[in-house]
């Protein structure tokens, strides 16, 4: 069955770095286009980044913006994200997301706190 699982969550210190993987199954990966979400405690969740189908193409939320880098290997049928220079205000959990005929994996914790 179609199929997102995220992985990579964990506890890092302000200013450190994680990479976010997430596996895709039961699709054909490479037809599309893929977005990092995050939910912060208390919040609505919030689109980070978004990569094209070919990975040609991305784009990141501002607060984001210089620090995080989403990425794809299509023929792993992987979708990473890479965060560097991390704020407590990071925090949340991390979702991978197809964005058409809509799929959300069950999500990775991401702590930053000292």
């Amino acid at each position: 069955q179609v199929q997102l699982v995220e992985s990579g969550g964990g506890l890092v210190q302000p200013g450190g770095s994680l990479r976010l993987s997430c596996a895709a199954s039961g699709f054909t990966f490479s037809n599309y286009a893929m977005s990092w979400y995050r939910q912060a405690p208390g919040k609505e969740r919030e689109l980070v980044a978004t990569i094209s189908s070919t990975g040609g193409s991305t784009n990141y939320a501002d607060s984001v913006k210089g620090r995080f880098t989403i990425s794809r290997d299509n023929a792993k049928k992987m979708l990473y994200l890479q965060m560097n220079s991390l704020k407590p205000d990071d925090t949340a959990v991390y979702y991978c997301r197809r964005n058409v005929r809509e799929v959300w994996g069950q999500g990775t914790l991401v702590t930053v706190s000292s």
